[in-house]
């Protein structure tokens, strides 16, 4: 790669299809327009604030990223918001998946489901040069592309929507590679954040299931007993996309060093989220503000530092953003007004001491790098 460009970037956590359908976004859109679109909109807390959109990602070279699926089974008088039947669910994943199918014909995206894909796809964006609008950093190609597609890999955040086994089954066949079993609460088949209990009879089926089909683990959500009980059954490829530690950020949303020792010595990477609430200790939904806390885009490097030192290198970190997973600016450093400003990063890991190819790992080489182990067959 050219030194004069800036790095390339995998966010391994991005729910760009539920922006899509849920918040009613276009994502090919300007930041601008898009703002402007919902400036007097009250429906949901974020409107006008959003930071994600595919001109950003360009802008940033964000040219890779897991996509997430999102449908949650809410029971009558479930306290979460979610869908009424777990049929329902799995129908709003599939609105979802119809979604990225219609950005593939776009040539807004490009699906990743095979190690030979994401090789080609990285040779894209890493030895040609892709020309964004307005990206000042492009410099000169032997084969410019004038708008390049954002890769894509399918994850679905919580298993809510898997009616049965067999769905896992036709999921992997539309490209599902990654899979948390929970998200908030209880859940179907795992319990995730702020719910306690052990993992269900279904949560093991699911997951020897997965092992069977080749489907990553993320253990993203989990609540703590599920998370222990899963790791105890799981033979396979694990990550955590968007995990940060709760030392640094008190709350069960966030992993024990117990837990991000356990995800290093699986092999596994953390991604870090750039929600404030993950970030700082005390953050108080809808209520606080990152000025409160006088929160910027280097607090993560805290997270990255304090993982790290559990692991002894820099082979265990990557990005993980959730921009836009329900909040906006409202709940982001101040020094951060859109999803592009992840390249003001590098140069605060190297002030840091980090190494030219530390930085390399954690912005897309070492998810990039458990995807290639993962996919070696």
């Amino acid at each position: 790669m050219s030194p004069d460009r800036a790095p390339l970037i995998f966010d391994v956590h991005l729910d760009l299809s539920m922006n899509a359908l849920e918040w009613n976004r276009d994502l090919r859109w300007s930041l601008e327009m898009i703002r402007r679109w919902e400036n007097t909109m009250k429906d949901k807390v974020d409107r006008g604030i959003n930071s994600v959109c595919f001109p950003e990602m360009r802008k940033g070279r964000i040219g890779l990223c897991v996509a997430t699926q999102i449908g949650r089974y809410s029971p009558y008088f479930h306290r979460l918001a979610g869908w009424n039947s777990p049929e329902q669910a799995w129908a709003q994943t599939q609105g979802q998946l119809a979604w990225y199918r219609t950005m593939e014909e776009a040539g807004e995206m490009v699906q990743i489901r095979t190690k030979a894909q994401l090789d080609a796809h990285l040779d894209l964006w890493l030895n040609q040069t892709p020309i964004a609008d307005d990206t000042p950093y492009i410099r000169e190609s032997k084969q410019p592309i004038a708008k390049p597609p954002i890769g894509y890999i399918l994850s679905l955040e919580g298993a809510d929507s898997m009616v049965s086994l067999k769905h896992l089954e036709r999921s992997y066949a539309d490209g599902l590679r990654a899979l948390g079993p929970a998200h908030y609460g209880p859940g179907v088949y795992a319990h995730g954040t702020d719910a306690t209990g052990p993992l269900p009879a279904k949560g093991k089926e699911l997951l020897k299931e997965m092992m069977r089909l080749g489907i990553i683990l993320d253990v993203t959500h989990l609540c703590d007993e599920c998370f222990w009980d899963a790791l105890d059954i799981w033979e396979g490829p694990l990550w955590a996309s968007h995990q940060n530690a709760r030392v640094l950020a008190p709350w069960n949303r966030q992993f024990a060093d117990d837990q991000i020792k356990a995800v290093v010595e699986r092999g596994g990477v953390l991604g870090m989220a750039f929600d404030a609430i993950m970030m700082v200790p005390g953050w108080r939904h809808l209520k606080s503000k990152p000025a409160d806390f006088q929160l910027k885009i280097e607090r993560i490097c805290d997270h990255i530092d304090h993982i790290c030192q559990i692991a002894g290198n820099a082979k265990h970190v990557g990005i993980g953003t959730d921009l836009d997973g329900g909040y906006g600016t409202d709940q982001m450093p101040m020094d951060m007004d859109s999803i592009a400003d992840l390249q003001s990063l590098p140069a605060l890991l190297k002030a840091r001491g980090y190494t030219a190819e530390d930085i390399e790992g954690i912005m897309w080489k070492n998810f990039v790098t458990l995807l290639r182990t993962a996919w070696k067959e």
